[in-house]
């Protein structure tokens, strides 16, 4: 059908020298005007046609006006309905149509074609004219022949809701520069045969766009959490840090709690408070160096290094539960033992993964999230040298304001919260825990006595909340995350 009206337009072009009108083209050949439009686009952006816009105007009748085309305007339609004695009021839309009378009373009475009489009690409309001319039916019946109307009708009309504007675009059709009978295609590609024949010489060849961006990619979103997490590691890494290895989800409870130096009847350690496995339940402490699996039980048991321990039995069958890990923590005991056993060197860590604890899912809180941790460990480290280093890395996360408040953890002392003000949300907010490990702690694994550790932590989840304005953590992080806000997130920068 297409290719059909493309060859008729072409050949009338070619035989008229142009086409006046397209919407009179497209009435001659019985063919929707919108369809005639489409071709005549096409052959324009192929340069065989020149195209000028005729631009057209007309008023139309309203549903409403067609029901007064015939019957007359309601004002007409009322008073014909007038007897000369007068008719009560409340007859009247028993004679005309409810919406008609309402509308044709008005009008009548603007007109002064009607009055009211109430000399008897009861409303009683009177006529004040015998007949009158029904300019209304005349100007819907010009407007319905495509006749000119005046202004200042065409606006009384149109106010009443009678008529309505229209218009509507045609085109008239000259020759282009590139006219033919037949349109020819251009060759997107040079072929093996338009070289063997010679016809690449004739043939026209589409351009190339060298400014075209091509095709985008498919490909995924970045979640708000991992963009937040890039940047933590980027500020760790550019302080020096080395990133933990963080691939054990499932920790024994010595490595979780007993070698942080925190008694097994801690209420941490309750299944209320921690996912315990049942299959597998535990894990055997056999690969542990029994030597200091027994300076663990020691210390836990009597103390030591200056430390009065806790005084109860400790036992290996608690050690060896298994667990989803409750903090980052636990690779940072793993990776300083390791530390201690290689030959102590000075080193600086830092992790951010996920971590399970068995709490209460409300706006704030999940059993699923994020810790950010970092901790450097080297000779004659103190409390001053936490808080220098606290103070620079949250400087690079834009957070230069801080506060510090004692606190108690089983394996730091001294230990402190860490509270930061926003400028954003104008508050002092806690940010985090830090703290220096215990020498019941470290002392154990081997390390030095003149080795100290200072290390901080803090959930990923709350910068990433505060930086995106989200205000119930699970909007960011399950099930009910919102995919469309994964994909239109913006860029996080932090520190600026």
């Amino acid at each position: 059908m297409a290719e059909k009206v493309e060859s008729l337009l072409l050949k009338t072009i070619h035989e008229r020298n142009g086409i006046s009108d397209s919407g009179e083209f497209a009435s001659g050949i019985n063919e929707n005007h919108n369809v005639v439009v489409g071709q005549i686009k096409s052959l324009q952006a192929s340069e065989m046609v020149l195209v000028t816009d005729i631009d057209h105007f007309r008023w139309a009748l309203t549903d409403e006006a067609l029901n007064y085309l015939h019957n007359g305007s309601p004002e007409v339609q009322v008073l014909n309905a007038i007897p000369a004695e007068g008719l009560p009021m409340a007859d009247l839309k028993a004679k005309v149509h409810a919406d008609v009378a309402d509308i044709g009373f008005k009008q009548a009475m603007q007109q002064k074609w009607l009055s009211m009489d109430k000399s008897s009690g009861a409303p009683r409309i009177v006529r004040k004219v015998d007949a009158v001319e029904d300019k209304t039916q005349q100007l819907l019946q010009a407007v319905a022949a495509n006749k000119e109307i005046s202004k200042p009708d065409a606006e009384a009309a149109k106010k009443r809701k009678l008529i309505k504007p229209e218009q509507w675009k045609t085109y008239k059709l000259d020759k282009g520069p590139k006219f033919a009978l037949e349109r020819k295609k251009p060759a997107t590609e040079l072929t093996q045969e338009m070289l063997a024949k010679g016809t690449w010489r004739t043939q026209e060849f589409k351009d190339y766009n060298f400014n075209a961006l091509g095709q985008l990619p498919q490909g995924g979103h970045l979640h708000p959490l991992m963009k937040v997490r890039t940047q933590f590691r980027k500020i760790f890494t550019q302080m020096g840090f080395s990133e933990m290895p963080t691939n054990n989800y499932v920790e024994s409870s010595f490595w979780n709690f007993d070698a942080l130096f925190q008694p097994q009847q801690h209420p941490a350690r309750d299944a209320h408070d921690t996912f315990f496995l049942t299959k597998p339940s535990s894990t055997s402490l056999d690969r542990i160096p029994q030597d200091y699996l027994q300076r663990v039980r020691d210390v836990h048991q009597h103390g030591g290094y200056g430390s009065a321990g806790y005084g109860y039995s400790w036992k290996k069958a608690d050690a060896e539960k298994n667990l989803l890990r409750t903090h980052t923590t636990a690779v940072s005991s793993r990776m300083l033992y390791n530390l201690a056993q290689t030959g102590f060197q000075p080193a600086r860590f830092f992790s951010v993964d996920r971590v399970f604890r068995n709490e209460a899912i409300d706006r704030t809180h999940l059993a699923e999230f994020h810790q950010v941790e970092g901790l450097v460990c080297d000779r004659g480290l103190t409390l001053g040298d936490l808080i220098g280093v606290l103070h620079e890395f949250f400087t690079r996360l834009g957070l230069p304001k801080l506060r510090f408040k004692p606190a108690y953890n089983p394996y730091t002392e001294p230990s402190m919260e860490i509270f930061s003000y926003s400028e954003q949300l104008k508050k002092w907010m806690e940010v985090g825990n830090s703290g220096m490990f215990r020498p019941e702690m470290l002392r154990p694994m081997g390390l030095p006595e003149d080795v100290s550790v200072i290390a901080w932590g803090l959930s990923l989840e709350r910068p990433t909340m505060i930086l995106y304005g989200i205000d119930n953590i699970r909007d960011l992080f399950g099930h009910k995350v919102n995919l469309s806000m994964i994909k239109r997130n913006p860029i996080c920068r932090l520190g600026l």
